[in-house]
């Protein structure tokens, strides 16, 4: 990747543009090797591979959170709902501790992971491979179990620096 041509625009203009891409809104949660609770917010959650089954995110090379994840080996993504806004933020701070989830309602994954209530869906996963690229982290999971939660919202997106919902009229 070394032959890569040298930017005429800088990483501002780069957000800015690529803000007008509408992504998915995940939080990913699981448990530290002392169980306690860990959840960092992903705009980058995709299907990777039906068979075998993987999905994966990009987690930038500075998230505190990600190695604590990581070192437990599963995690859990909870596609949040258009109602969860203040969830979305509240999980965009990095942070090693499980103070993110003081005063929320918590199921729990079949990986044992923390399960936000009213997620719109659940997806569990077991770390399969971790791939340095740029200033990310592309972490790639064996899907083990997923379930639909809740239908009576629509997905959240992010677009232009705000969230919304993935409503489609048809």
């Amino acid at each position: 990747m070394s032959n890569a041509a040298t930017p005429t625009f800088d990483s501002k203009v780069f957000r800015s543009v690529f803000g007008h891409l509408p992504t998915g809104v995940v939080v990913i949660t699981s448990t530290s090797e002392s169980n306690e609770p860990l959840g960092i917010t992903i705009g980058s959650f995709v299907s990777i591979s039906l068979e075998p089954p993987l999905a994966g995110f990009f987690i930038g090379r500075s998230s505190r959170t990600w190695p604590l994840i990581a070192a437990r080996g599963t995690f859990t993504a909870n596609v949040l709902s258009a109602a969860q806004t203040e969830l979305c933020w509240r999980f965009a701070k990095d942070a090693t501790d499980g103070s993110r989830f003081t005063g929320l309602q918590l199921e729990t994954s079949a990986n044992g992971s923390p399960v936000l209530v009213d997620a719109v869906v659940t997806v569990d996963c077991t770390v399969l491979t971790t791939n340095a690229v740029g200033d990310h982290d592309l972490v790639v999971g064996a899907v083990t179990d997923l379930q639909v939660r809740n239908t009576s919202q629509p997905s959240m997106v992010f677009y232009k620096g705000k969230t919304g919902d993935a409503r489609i009229d048809s």
